[in-house]
């Protein structure tokens, strides 16, 4: 019986940040290639994996000659500023998410040079979905179909592996299209990572386009166990309690529901955790006003970038009579993003905490690379699932 191939796992991530997608593939994965523009970002993943095989340069400076051989996934999470429902609504022509077309002149290159990386992970927030009335993931994908890829998307909300609300959009596509067993694809979406919006998306593509499409399968995780209140560090560091007054402040600035939360914990006997982030709303009149809106849902709201009028997550903590704020710490973040506790952060709070709120996961990159990314490599070296 012929022994099976040993499956080469060589990697290009783009747009790294920190090297989350490096932390959830893990060891079994070489990286071969990682840029980043940000030198910040770029100085976290030199001290965490080392810098032999970072580029810190725009990805329009990288030409196919400076990729090396041996790659067979390319991970991309381009940036989100054009694409969010919060952000600019240039798309993919903005200044920011435009960035995915000095990327994928790169994929071409490498197609035209016969080594075109077996699958590409494109990873971004929802809003891709719906950005232009959906133009733009039709030309993502029209991209891809072009290149003779095949491909699916899934959506997957971080809460199922980490007690953070952070849905994310996930297109995976692979360069063949031979059939796949039903552990992988199957003839109809998996409900538990298909939206509304994705399936409006795909609704919209061209026929020709829906002919390479993939309805991916992937298992749920084991229930999740952790709650919001493990995540926090005893001794917090980076950050101090607010004073009286602050807390104070933070209070008046809730609507009389999110107050009720709060009478409703401190009325609870055990203490209770809770975040809150500051948005802008508008009255009746039109009027801007900046509101604090808790939850107590033992989840956090989803991390963002504190730039562009974003805040930063506050914590609440609520004992009888006592209730006390302050801003989520650095490490505190890390863990939402399921980082190691050995994960070095950036000691500056608003680099640790833009590296993070811009990150990726760490958990759901695992769960995506040994259910789908894994699996496809092993039916690409040996035409069979591993055993």
């Amino acid at each position: 019986m012929a022994s099976k191939k040993p499956v080469e796992r060589g990697y290009y991530e783009f747009f790294a940040g920190g090297g989350m997608a490096r932390a959830g593939l893990g060891p079994a994965w070489r990286c071969l290639l990682a840029n980043d523009v940000d030198p910040k970002k770029a100085s976290a993943y030199a001290n965490n994996w080392g810098d032999e095989n970072l580029e810190v340069c725009d990805v329009a400076a990288l030409a196919a000659s400076d990729l090396p051989p041996g790659v067979d996934l390319v991970w991309a999470s381009f940036p989100c500023q054009d694409l969010s429902l919060a952000g600019s609504g240039a798309g993919l022509f903005g200044s920011r998410s435009g960035t995915f077309w000095p990327f994928w002149n790169l994929i071409q290159a490498l197609e035209a040079e016969k080594r075109s990386p077996n699958l590409i992970v494109l990873e971004n927030v929802c809003g891709a979905l719906t950005s232009h009335d959906g133009q733009d993931f039709r030309t993502l994908i029209g991209a891809l179909r072009t290149e003779g890829y095949y491909y699916g998307a899934l959506v997957v909300d971080a809460v199922h592996f980490v007690p953070q609300s952070r849905p994310r959009l996930f297109i995976i596509a692979s360069k063949d299209g031979m059939p796949l067993p039903g552990a992988l694809a199957g003839p109809s979406p998996d409900k538990t990572w298909t939206t509304s919006s994705l399936l409006r998306a795909h609704e919209s593509l061209d026929p020709n386009h829906k002919a390479n499409w993939i309805w991916w399968q992937l298992p749920k995780p084991d229930v999740r166990k952790g709650v919001f209140a493990d995540v926090l560090e005893d001794e917090p560091t980076g950050v101090r309690w607010h004073t009286k007054s602050e807390t104070n402040r933070l209070l008046d600035l809730m609507s009389p529901v999110n107050r009720d939360k709060v009478s409703l914990a401190m009325e609870s006997g055990r203490r209770v955790v809770g975040t809150i982030y500051k948005r802008t709303r508008k009255n009746i009149s039109g009027a801007r006003f900046q509101r604090a809106e808790v939850r107590f849902d033992d989840i956090a709201g989803c991390l963002r970038t504190p730039t562009g009028g974003s805040s930063r997550q506050l914590i609440m903590v609520v004992e009888g009579q006592r209730v006390r704020s302050r801003l989520l710490s650095p490490r505190e973040a890390g863990r939402l993003m399921g980082l190691p506790e050995g994960y070095d952060l950036p000691c500056n709070y608003n680099e640790a905490y833009h590296l993070a709120g811009d990150g990726l996961v760490v958990p759901v990159v695992r769960h995506l690379a040994q259910h789908i990314l894994e699996p496809l490599l092993d039916i690409k070296a040996n035409g069979t699932l591993a055993a």
